[in-house]
C-alpha cells in the first residue's frame, strides 16, 4: 500500500520585535520632524504672526504701546470673539454659519427693546430668539440633510428681516437705560479692562476646557473629521451638529446683547459682513473649513491679529477702513495655502 506523504505545514511568520526601551517597555514611534514643525506651524503660526506685527508696530508707532490703546483694541475684538468662539465649533464639525451677522444684530436689537424691563430680560430675551435660530439652523443641517451654506444663508437673510420688521426698517431705536445694570455690564470694567472682554476670556476658557478635555470635544473632531464613520462609531452626529448651531446662535446674540449695552442702545446697521470676519479668524486661527482639526487658542489669535491690523490702519491714518478688508483677505488666501501645504507635508513624512 502507497503511504501519502504528509501536506507540508505552513509556518506562521516570525513577528518582529518591536524595539523597546531600557525597562522593557514598548516604545512609541516619534512623529518625523518636519511632521512636528507643520503641527506646531498650523497651530501656532498665527501666534508667531501676531507677535511680529504688535513687536514691529510698537516701535513704529509709540501709541500703538499704550495701555489705553491695547484696552481699546481689546474691547472692539470682544464682540468677534464671542461670534468666533461658536463659529469654530461648527466648522471643526465641517459646517459653516452665515447667520451670525444677521443673529448679532438681531441680539441688540432685542436686548435694547427689552432692557426696559430689566437686566435679566435685557440678556435672556436675545439668548432665547437667537438660540431658536441656531437650533433651527442645527436641525435643519443635521435632521433635514440639508446643506449648512444654503441653510444658513436663508435664516442670515430672516435674521436681518426680522430686525427690519421689529425697527419699522430701522426707523425705531431702541435704548438701553443710563445707570442700569445691562449698561453697567457693557459699560464697566476692571481694572481697567471692560466686562466684555472678561465674558470672552471667561467664555473662550470654557470653550478650550470643552474641546481639549471632554468627549464633547472628541465628538466634535469627529464628526468634522468623518460624518459617516463617526455615525458606525455609535457617536451621536446629529445631536451634535445641533448643539453647536445652537450655541453659535446663543454666542452671537449674547454679542450683539453685549454691544448693544456698550453702545446703549439697538443699532441696527451693525454686524453687516461680521460672519465673514469671524470666519476669516477661526480659519488664520488654523481651523481647517473642512472640519476636523482647529483649535480656539488659535481663533483668539486671529481675532486680534484681524483687530491689530484695523488699529495699525487707524494709526497710519492716511488708510480709511476698507484696506482691513484687503489685508484680511491676503492673510486668509495666505493662510489657506500654507493649510494645504502644511497638511501635504504631514502626510508625506
Amino acid at each position: 500500500m502507497n503511504e501519502t506523504s504528509p501536506a507540508p505545514v505552513a509556518q506562521a511568520p516570525v513577528p518582529r520585535k518591536t524595539p523597546t526601551a531600557a525597562d522593557g517597555a514598548t516604545r512609541t514611534p516619534r512623529p518625523a520632524a518636519g511632521q512636528r514643525i507643520a503641527e506646531l506651524l498650523q497651530r501656532q503660526g498665527v501666534l508667531a504672526v501676531l507677535l511680529t506685527v504688535v513687536i514691529v508696530a510698537s516701535f513704529i508707532y509709540p501709541t500703538f504701546a499704550t495701555l489705553d490703546n491695547a484696552r481699546g483694541v481689546t474691547i472692539q475684538a470682544s464682540f468677534l470673539a464671542v461670534v468666533a468662539l461658536g463659529m469654530t465649533m461648527v466648522i471643526i464639525t465641517g459646517g459653516i454659519d452665515l447667520s451670525v451677522g444677521s443673529v448679532f444684530a438681531l441680539g441688540g436689537v432685542l436686548a435694547a427693546w427689552a432692557s426696559q424691563w430689566g437686566f435679566l430680560a435685557a440678556l435672556f430675551v436675545p439668548l432665547l430668539v437667537c438660540g431658536a435660530i441656531g437650533l433651527l439652523n442645527g436641525f435643519l443641517v443635521a435632521r433635514a440633510g440639508m446643506a449648512p451654506f444654503i441653510v444658513t444663508l436663508a435664516t442670515l437673510l430672516g435674521a436681518r428681516g426680522l430686525l427690519l420688521a421689529f425697527t419699522d426698517e430701522g426707523a425705531t431705536t431702541y435704548l438701553v437705560p443710563k445707570g442700569s445694570a445691562f449698561a453697567e455690564l457693557g459699560q464697566g470694567s476692571v481694572w481697567g479692562f471692560g466686562y466684555p472682554i472678561l465674558i470672552a476670556l471667561a467664555l473662550f476658557g470654557i470653550g478650550g476646557l470643552l474641546l481639549q478635555r471632554t468627549s464633547f470635544g472628541q465628538t466634535l473632531f469627529a464628526v468634522g473629521g468623518s460624518s459617516d464613520a463617526a455615525t458606525l462609531m455609535g457617536l451621536p452626529v446629529a445631536r451634535t451638529k445641533i448643539l453647536v448651531y445652537t450655541l453659535s446662535g446663543l454666542l452671537a446674540g449674547l454679542a450683539g446683547a453685549l454691544n448693544a449695552a456698550r453702545l446703549s442702545s439697538g443699532v441696527t446697521i451693525v454686524g453687516v459682513g461680521m460672519e465673514l470676519d469671524a470666519i476669516s479668524a477661526v480659519v488664520i486661527g488654523g481651523t481647517l473649513l473642512i472640519g476636523g482639526a482647529g483649535s480656539i487658542s488659535g481663533t483668539l489669535w486671529g481675532v486680534l491679529l484681524l483687530a491689530v491690523i484695523q488699529n495699525l490702519i487707524n494709526q497710519i491714518g492716511s488708510l480709511n477702513s476698507s484696506y482691513q478688508s484687503v489685508v484680511s483677505g491676503g492673510f486668509l488666501i495666505v493662510v489657506v495655502v500654507a493649510q494645504r501645504y502644511l497638511a501635504r507635508s504631514r502626510r508625506t513624512t
